[in-house]
């Protein structure tokens, strides 16, 4: 059995079991445990793939059943789980579709050379502040010569603080709503104006090009 059939019956799996044990899943993450820790890193593994729960609600839930600390290491354990996953199944099985994918979104297209360049420091950063979609960079880092030692050491520590404040919201749910939605809401601004300066200069440099041309 190659490789591409082997990744394809993994990934068929992988959506089969978040589409169709959610619901179950979550009820057993609620009754505390070693199952419950499993469950939840698994649908945190499984989120990286698709959006079974939206990350945000999903890590908040885990934060609130397990408090800050032991909620942000599940998280963060699932994150890089299926991050890794994908990553080997996008190098090793499906090569094809990912650089379709990246041929098909000239954006993505254009990080490629960033990746390539100084690939810890990019990948830290895309992690750290998710302007380039998570896919994306997983998609791009599987088809170039990243050292996967350096693509999850970056991705590790790119992904702590969203992962950490994610679960103190959810810690602090119960206690108080509006400080929670407030935290997030505060991190969520912060992504976007970064996003808007960084659009800002690259269009800058595009139209400064266009007219020394």
């Amino acid at each position: 059995m190659n490789k591409k059939v082997i990744s394809i019956l993994l990934f068929v799996l992988i959506v089969v079991l978040g589409y169709t044990q959610k619901d179950i899943w979550v009820e057993w993450m609620k009754e505390g445990g070693m199952l419950a820790i499993i469950i939840s890193i698994s649908l945190v593994a499984i989120d990286v793939f698709f959006p079974v729960i939206p990350f945000p609600i999903l890590a908040g839930m885990i934060g609130s059943f397990f408090g800050v600390w032991q909620g942000t290491s599940i998280t963060l354990t699932g994150a890089m789980l299926g991050t890794m996953i994908l990553f080997f199944l996008v190098r090793y099985g499906f090569r094809d579709w990912a650089e379709g994918y990246v041929n098909k979104h000239p954006k993505v297209n254009e990080y490629k050379q960033s990746f390539e360049k100084n690939s810890f420091v990019a990948i830290f950063l895309s992690r750290a502040i998710p302007v380039v979609p998570s896919l994306a960079v997983n998609a791009i880092c599987g088809l170039s010569n990243v050292r996967w030692s350096t693509f999850f050491l970056a991705s590790l520590l790119g992904k702590i603080p969203n992962n950490l404040l994610v679960n103190f919201a959810g810690a602090n749910f119960e206690k108080s709503k509006w400080f929670s939605f407030g935290i997030y809401g505060a991190y969520m601004l912060i992504i976007f104006i970064i996003t808007y300066i960084m659009t800002y200069r690259k269009l800058s440099r595009a139209q400064v090009q266009g007219a020394d041309e």
